[in-house]
């Protein structure tokens, strides 16, 4: 399994991940994922990028049977501890995943796999989309008519509120941020993040290209999932799509 960027800073948050603002929705996305993509109890989930396991953990206790995976040890220990019945997890890069229609709906949220591998060291450069391997790798995963959720960064937003912090590579779409990030004990270092950015055009290509049919494409916020359209103020796009059959 290769090693990826993410993984030194995975190891340093820890449980401390999850006292991020961003974290404090879950209840509102797992609820607006189960109505959009039609999950009901029994169904089986692939949550990829699991992180320490928030949304795999709620759909699991709404009766719903879930594989967690994500590149970072650490975040995988995290998600295993309290999991409930109906949860496993295991560590796995999405870029080489090799499930083959073992799963009702696949989910990737909150960059937690797509969206990270088109930059930082080890990013093959020469790719035409990265992330799309990522995708495709998803789709893959997917039995006929089952239903895929990914979320991404917009460009739109992106460009329009650039931070200090922040160097977007036009040419590439990825945006490399220096963040300060602080443990659970209050200790804090500087590190690199590498994000890729979207436009809805690129992301409707990328479901093409993956063998998807496009069910929807939201401008969402999280913690705050609905129906809305994307728009220059809304930070996320969240892809809804559908492996064709049954």
């Amino acid at each position: 399994m290769s090693d990826h960027w993410f993984e030194p800073v995975a190891d340093h948050l820890g449980p401390a991940y999850l006292r991020y603002s961003f974290t404090k929705g879950t209840t509102n996305e797992v609820e607006f994922l189960i109505e959009q993509l039609g999950l009901r109890p029994g169904h089986r989930v692939l949550d990829v990028g699991c992180g320490p396991g928030r949304h795999s953990h709620d759909l699991a206790r709404r009766g719903m049977r879930v594989v967690g995976v994500d590149i970072s040890e650490t975040f995988v220990a995290l998600a295993r501890d309290d999991a409930p019945e109906g949860a496993e997890f295991h560590r796995a890069d999405a870029r080489t995943l090799s499930f083959d229609r073992e799963f009702d709906a696949v989910i990737s949220l909150c960059q937690g796999a797509f969206g990270l591998v088109g930059g930082g060291p080890g990013a093959d450069a020469t790719a035409l989309d990265p992330d799309g391997v990522v995708l495709e790798r998803m789709a893959g995963a997917l039995v006929d008519g089952g239903r895929l959720a990914v979320s991404a960064f917009s460009a739109y937003f992106q460009v329009r509120y650039l931070e200090d912090t922040d160097d977007f590579d036009a040419a590439r779409g990825v945006n490399l941020e220096t963040a300060t990030l602080t443990d659970a004990d209050g200790n804090q270092i500087e590190r690199e993040l590498w994000t890729s950015c979207f436009t809805p055009r690129e992301l409707r290509l990328l479901v093409d290209r993956a063998g998807l049919e496009l069910r929807a494409l939201y401008g969402v916020t999280p913690g705050r999932y609905r129906a809305d359209p994307p728009s220059l103020d809304v930070p996320e796009l969240l892809v809804l799509a559908r492996r064709p059959g049954r």
